[in-house]
């Protein structure tokens, strides 16, 4: 099959600088007696590649730049939904993003955020996505299956049929950096009830940290473990 491309690539050549009709049936004749392909098989594809270099009119953009710059704002506050779900979205709260001044658009760019559909949306936000999901990667914790293996587990031995035992853990609100000190929550939840309560601390200092578990354990009269 190379050959023949390259076989053909020269004949096409000497096929679209042939004058007369009589000259390009020559030209046919001998490709098609060397390869064994059929005639019209063959006219298609030549005259296929001559197709290829005529100029096409390009499509016109819709959704221009404004309109992604929107679309990225929206998304993130939102906390990155996929396209599907931020369909609704769009048409159901972005007057009152505007109207609480969350985002500041012309009346062109939210007519256009108003009918985008799903598809455009992924299509928009792909490079967004990429770039997410890079830095995400590169920053905060370590995937689960890599965090595991280094965690022991310890069985405890509480009586969790009764209420009053309580399991702490720090949640992160960093965003998809983990650079600096960011807000975290200190969540303490209880195992017989399912009670949850949620402590904001800055930074995850684990004097701090310790204290307010400490205060919490107190206000609430906890009487098992923390």
């Amino acid at each position: 099959m190379h050959s023949r491309k390259e076989y053909l690539q020269v004949l096409r050549e000497k096929y679209i600088k042939a004058k007369s009709k009589k000259e390009k049936s020559q030209i046919l004749d001998e490709y098609c007696g060397n390869t064994g392909q059929v005639r019209k098989y063959v006219i298609r594809r030549i005259q296929a590649r001559v197709n290829l270099n005529t100029c096409k009119k390009k499509r016109a953009v819709l959704y221009d730049g404004e309109v992604t710059a929107a679309l990225v704002k929206i998304w993130s506050i939102f906390d990155y939904p996929c396209g599907q779900r931020l369909k609704p979205i769009l048409t159901e709260e972005l007057d009152r993003l505007i109207q609480f001044g969350e985002i500041v658009i012309s009346e062109e760019v939210f007519l256009k955020l108003k009918v985008i559909s799903s598809a455009t949306i992924d299509r928009k936000l792909r490079h967004q996505r990429e770039v997410l999901r890079l830095l995400q990667t590169k920053t905060g914790q370590s995937p689960t299956y890599i965090l595991k293996p280094k965690i022991a587990i310890r069985l405890t031995t509480w009586d969790t049929s009764i209420v009053g035992y309580n399991e702490m853990d720090l949640v992160a609100h960093g965003g998809s950096s983990a650079f600096g000190d960011f807000v975290n929550t200190l969540s303490n939840t209880e195992i017989y009830s399912g009670w949850w309560e949620g402590e904001a601390l800055m930074g995850k200092s684990q004097e701090y940290t310790f204290m307010q578990s400490r205060m919490y354990a107190k206000d609430h009269r906890t009487f098992g473990k923390v």
